[in-house]
């Protein structure tokens, strides 16, 4: 109750100054400092002065690493938020893992490297958990970035060939499963069709070409199925085209996996149209309104003969409904989670995927505006209507989108993916969020029309 008090006092007053920071750090009151900056734009503060209150969260950071790992974990990415340092990256990754969010770890450390390229502590480790994640391809993909002479290089090499040797080992019992199967089914090893070729350097999965009975080219392996009609291409454009669509999911797979710490465990149905094709299979409405939709347990992607990065983006979003989808049958068939939640969650990964963890500017003009004008979108009005139905579906995506970043931001992926295996157990949603959370919808709408109101 007292921090409760406390965070509600210090979110009427203007922003705390970077001397209290400062204060609070040398009393090692590290709990009253992450509430003072729990929820403060950094963006209103100068560099210098980001700077000071970045280094003075981070002491809080390292100092609980031992012995609390989840307020130092919070301590560290409110350090890194208001300056991304090495070494706040690092403290940051290593509480994340203490706590048991190893999708916030893996980020912190690419991150780390894309920043820090030249440190090697952060492609060591981001390769030790893709080895422990049975991921030997994505780990010699970041281990061979360690500097030859930064002080990690020994390790590297030592881990590198337990990659390799990973590698090696998937590949040939991968060949001896195909071996047996074709043994079993008569068929013959044929060098011009039906070849595996390896989808990517970071997937170490292998992807089989082939025919559908309704005679839509296919691409499979044990995470898509991927459809789509020939288009009267040559077998160099398909090839070529293949080969792009399974990089784009691959790299949908990784990042989802990336933000939220797992993917869906079963292989799902990809199915990709032109515009032509979209508009006959799902009506000319739904083809001017959506690029692209999760249904009937298939991600269907509108136009995809020309890969964008918004088609990747929206492979990504639907991705993430399949991954819903997958966490709700394997809890046995309960009730679905909330439409808001669902595509809330989905729109935050996509955001994530194009680089930021909010809207675009416009839309979030627009969302301050709704809120202070008391016009937000309500989340209980979008639990069972579809989005794309309400008066302003852009807004209620966002509105939707930050409800989820807002329940993110208190307990991780783990804590959300928990309530939807919960809900999909057969739990009521209200009940479920009030035990793990703490607060029901109409509390949570609350705090995202005050936190909106103020941005």
């Amino acid at each position: 109750m007292r921090a409760l008090l406390l965070a509600a006092l210090l979110s009427a007053n203007p922003p705390p100054p970077p001397a209290q920071a400062q204060t609070l750090a040398a009393q090692k009151a590290w709990e009253e400092l992450y509430l003072a900056y729990s929820s403060v734009d950094a963006k209103g503060y100068d560099a210098p002065q980001r700077r000071a209150i970045s280094t003075s969260l981070l002491k809080g950071c390292e100092a609980l690493a031992a012995s609390d790992a989840v307020m130092a974990y919070s301590l560290g990415e409110r350090a890194v938020a208001f300056e991304e340092t090495a070494p706040g990256l690092r403290c940051l990754s290593r509480t994340a893992l203490a706590s048991d969010q190893r999708g916030s770890a893996e980020e912190a450390l690419r991150k780390g490297l894309e920043r820090f390229p030249k440190e090697g502590h952060f492609a060591l480790e981001l390769g030790r958990i893709l080895l422990e994640d049975k991921d030997p391809q994505g780990a010699l993909a970041v281990l061979e970035k360690v500097p030859p002479r930064a002080p990690e290089a020994a390790k590297a090499r030592a881990m590198i060939q337990k990659a390799r040797a990973q590698s090696s080992e998937e590949s040939e019992a991968r060949a001896q499963a195909r071996a047996i199967e074709r043994r079993f089914t008569g068929e013959t090893e044929d060098k011009t069709k039906g070849s595996v070729q390896q989808a990517s350097a970071t997937s170490g999965l292998s992807y089989e070409s082939g025919v559908s009975e309704d005679g839509m080219r296919t691409r499979s392996n044990g995470r898509f199925v991927v459809k789509y009609f020939n288009n009267s291409r040559d077998f160099g454009q398909r090839a070529e085209y293949e080969g792009r669509i399974v990089g784009a999911l691959d790299e949908a797979w990784f990042h989802t996996r990336q933000v939220l710490g797992e993917a869906r465990e079963a292989p799902v149905d990809v199915i990709l149209y032109t515009r032509e094709e979209f508009r006959t299979h799902q009506g000319s409405a739904m083809a001017r309104m959506v690029a692209g939709l999760y249904s009937d347990g298939a991600i269907r992607i509108n136009d995809a003969a020309e890969l964008t990065q918004q088609t990747k983006a929206t492979l990504v979003h639907e991705y993430v409904h399949a991954v819903v989808d997958d966490l709700v049958q394997a809890a046995q068939g309960g009730q679905h989670v909330p439409i808001w939640l669902n595509e809330g969650l989905a729109e935050y990964v996509e955001w994530r995927y194009l680089g930021s963890d909010r809207p675009p500017q416009a839309v979030a003009s627009r969302m301050r505006s709704a809120a202070q004008g008391g016009r937000l979108p309500r989340l209980s009005d979008m639990a069972g209507q579809a989005l794309i139905q309400q008066s302003d579906p852009g807004l209620a995506y966002a509105t939707s989108a930050m409800a989820v970043r807002e329940l993110l931001s208190n307990g991780g992926p783990e804590r959300l993916l928990a309530l939807i295996r919960e809900v999909g157990q057969g739990a009521p949603f209200e009940e479920a969020l009030q035990q793990r959370y703490g607060r029901s919808v109409a509390q949570l709408e609350e705090t995202l029309v005050s936190a909106l109101s103020r941005r």
